[in-house]
């Protein structure tokens, strides 16, 4: 009885402690809540996309413009850049992202534009009186009148009955003469000896060759000599023969012609175009444009357009498309 005292008065002892202690830790304050400077977010710079800007003027006509922004536009969707065509370019107008332009005559002001932005690269195409030099990259002179004359000997060989071929040139004019030599080389590289089937009063091919000073409207005459006394049916007319109203008469009189330079008004009789490609020049030195490279002077390799399927077939059109590649990749000589 007296153990079960003793316990049971330990019991009550020990329940007070507990109640006590309890009592005593609800009084006890809970700490008060203190705010956390959280630190500030890092700001970023939000990437801007790389531009290229063609300068395409108001006055240069719709299929060329669309040839050139279609281009610039291809290669800077495959660069991932943005592409803006317009007439014109300020100092106001070069934004940040700005990356490459692309210039056709007349000068938009390419020496004070590219001094602006010394981080953006230019290149002309054919601007008169704008040099490569530190972020300015230019279209080389492109005329490789030597390539373009023996590549016209060649194809007029090619389709004309009997080698009957023929050149209008300038008279006392060096590059004409070496030019006409050119031709002469691209015939005999086509035919070999070049014998003819039948007995014509000229050894092939004739030229004739025009002074300086002759008045314009009497260039139809000396065509006539070459197509009425000389018997030619294919003409290459070196580029300050070919007048608009000289492509035309020939034309009327079923010779063909072959030339360097577009007429306005394609004639009758027109075989093709041979001039630089300058959308493959483009395309050549994009790489180099993109990657920050100035001071290029970019080389436009020569192409073939205007060309009659009916007067050169696709599968000879072919063939010389070859001896063009060639002829720009030094295996053949001209």
């Amino acid at each position: 009885m007296r153990v079960r005292f003793i316990l049971y008065c330990v019991a009550i002892a020990m329940t007070v402690s507990a109640c006590g202690a309890a009592a005593e830790a609800s009084s006890t304050p809970a700490p008060a809540p203190t705010d956390t400077a959280l630190p500030p977010p890092a700001l970023t710079d939000t990437p801007v996309v790389p531009l290229v800007i063609l300068i395409a003027p108001a006055a240069l006509d719709p299929e060329t413009s669309n040839l050139y922004q279609k281009t610039v536009y291809d290669l800077a969707q495959s660069s991932g850049m943005r592409f803006q065509v317009r007439n014109t370019l300020t100092a106001a107008d070069l934004e940040p992202g700005l990356q490459l332009v692309i210039a056709l005559p007349p000068d938009p002001g390419i020496a004070a534009l590219a001094s602006a932005a010394p981080n953006v690269q230019f290149l002309a195409l054919n601007v008169p009186g704008v040099n490569a030099g530190g972020n300015i990259s230019v279209l080389a002179d492109n005329s490789q009148s030597d390539i373009a004359a023996f590549l016209a000997g060649y194809t007029a060989a090619l389709i004309t009955d009997d080698y009957r071929i023929g050149m209008m040139m300038p008279r006392d004019n060096a590059d004409a003469i070496r030019s006409f030599n050119s031709y002469v080389n691209g015939m005999k590289f086509y035919c070999g000896v070049c014998r003819q089937l039948y007995f014509y009063p000229s050894a092939f091919p004739q030229y004739i060759d025009i002074p300086a000073d002759e008045d314009l409207n009497n260039y139809d005459a000396y065509s006539d000599i070459l197509i009425a006394q000389h018997k030619v049916r294919t003409i290459y007319l070196y580029p300050d023969i070919a007048t608009q109203d000289l492509v035309t008469y020939i034309g009327t009189t079923g010779a063909l012609m072959i030339g360097t330079q577009t007429p306005e008004q394609l004639p009758a009789g027109w075989v093709m175009t041979i001039k630089p490609d300058v959308v493959k020049a483009i395309q050549n030195a994009w790489p180099q444009l993109v990657g920050g490279q100035g001071g290029l002077t970019v080389q436009s390799p020569l192409g073939l357009s205007d060309i009659d399927p009916t007067l050169l077939s696709p599968g000879k059109q072919r063939d010389v498309e070859g001896r063009l590649q060639d002829l720009q990749a030094g295996y053949i000589s001209p």
